[in-house]
């Protein structure tokens, strides 16, 4: 399918999630609009990662970390737009008399069974969840735009020629890939989620520290992503795959040696964050640079990361639940950044293996028709003008040539003695 088509219809699922949420008045529907909105940031997630790889291959990695960083900063604002509602409506609570029998604050959906849709009693929130929908509508509709404006021919020459770049052991890479961003968007998450909890519980931190601590684990999460645009026009993606492994692994291990202390708290989070940033971005990129990404291929390690985002969060906070006095958000960090240290070295050298003969002459082969197809069609308009000046030329030269051709057969049939002039 159209890659445009795909990700303005999953945009136009996400709008139709965000406006219908608020007003869900039953557990069953609002689980339905929820997995609908799930359903298409599914989509969105890897559509737009091989929008980016067919449009700019394997010299994508600037607009690949430009990507994800659009997604670390949507998920570092929006919660602060949900807060800056919530913010709004407590104060607002604070300053009217308390009533008992005030209707807003007594009115829940068991009072009306039947009713299946409903404005909800905080507008504030409903305006917090339909300035974003109304933001993802209007870039559907670019989306859409673009649909109908023509892909250039030699968009599709140079996407033949991507088609053509195959590794030795394809599978077996997107299948280490897999694993890699199953364990390493586990942690991201799992960190993420917890570290509130961690922080007043097991160091003894205040909320209002805690939920700094958060931020800034998030700050500095979305800040790297910005900064790796511009790394990532001097830096091989391999490269800043391995700055942030030794970032994740010295970070992580700083936390647990020092998990009771605050200030090492703070350090570690921050490190950790930057640290963690980079990961997936690099990781497609660096993949594209051996064996072309597809749709189907795309889909295979995006859901291993969002099964680890979805299992190994899970799992942990019932291990944190029975073992509060270990810090097992820490050691899952910890591990994860060991496992994917160790897993990199073992992809690269698969991803490094020399071909097949009869692999490189197929891959020489198409790659000489692609170029050869890409040759033709961006040189097909001169042509025409070209050939049509030959044309003219051979008929000047034949006009000229003929009447000299003409007077030298009549000297030949004039010349005495000749025996051949028969």
């Amino acid at each position: 399918m159209n890659h445009f088509i795909v990700l303005g219809m999953s945009l136009l699922g996400t709008t139709v999630g965000l406006y219908t949420i608020p007003f869900c008045k039953t557990p069953v529907l609002l689980i339905v609009m929820m997995s609908v909105f799930g359903i298409a940031i599914g989509i969105l997630d890897t559509g737009a990662n091989v929008l980016i790889l067919a449009l700019w291959g394997d010299k994508g990695a600037p607009h690949m970390q430009a990507l994800h960083f659009s997604f670390a900063l949507g998920a570092f604002l929006a919660p602060i737009l949900a807060k800056l509602a919530l913010g709004m409506t407590m104060s607002a609570e604070n300053h009217t008399e308390p009533d008992l029998h005030h209707p807003a604050l007594n009115r829940s959906p068991e009072a009306d069974p039947d009713l299946l849709f409903a404005a909800p009693d905080d507008l504030n929130l409903l305006w917090a969840y339909a300035s974003v929908g109304t933001y993802t509508f209007v870039v559907s509709v670019f989306l859409f735009a673009l649909f109908f404006k023509k892909t250039s021919k030699h968009e599709k020459s140079t996407a033949s020629a991507q088609e053509s770049r195959r590794a030795k052991h394809h599978k077996a890479l997107l299948c280490l890939l897999f694993l890699f961003f199953f364990f390493y968007v586990g942690a991201e998450i799992t960190y993420g989620s917890y570290i509130f909890s961690f922080a007043t519980t097991h160091v003894g931190l205040e909320e209002s520290e805690a939920a700094g601590l958060n931020s800034i684990f998030w700050g500095t999460f979305a800040a790297c992503r910005g900064l790796a645009i511009f790394f990532a026009t001097c830096l091989q993606p391999g490269t800043m795959i391995v700055l942030s492994n030794i970032g994740s692994l010295v970070s992580s291990l700083f936390l647990v040696l020092f998990d009771k202390s605050p200030l090492c708290v703070w350090i570690g989070s921050s490190v950790y964050g930057a640290s963690m940033a980079t990961t997936f971005p690099s990781g497609i990129s660096w993949l594209e640079q051996y064996t072309t990404i597809s749709g189907k291929s795309a889909a295979f390690f995006v859901i291993g990361a969002c099964l680890g985002e979805m299992a190994i969060p899970a799992v942990i906070g019932i291990l944190q639940g029975q073992y509060p006095d270990l810090p097992v958000v820490l050691y899952t960090c910890l591990g994860s950044a060991i496992f994917t240290a160790v897993l990199f070295p073992v992809m690269y050298k698969l991803a490094t293996l020399p071909l097949d003969r009869h692999q490189k002459e197929n891959r020489k082969n198409e790659d000489q028709k692609a170029l050869l197809n890409d040759f033709e069609e961006y040189n097909e308009g001169e042509d025409a003008e070209r050939w049509n000046e030959m044309d003219f030329e051979v008929v000047d030269m034949n006009v000229m040539v003929r009447p000299s051709v003409i007077q030298t057969s009549r000297n030949i049939l004039m010349e005495p003695g000749s025996d051949e002039s028969n």
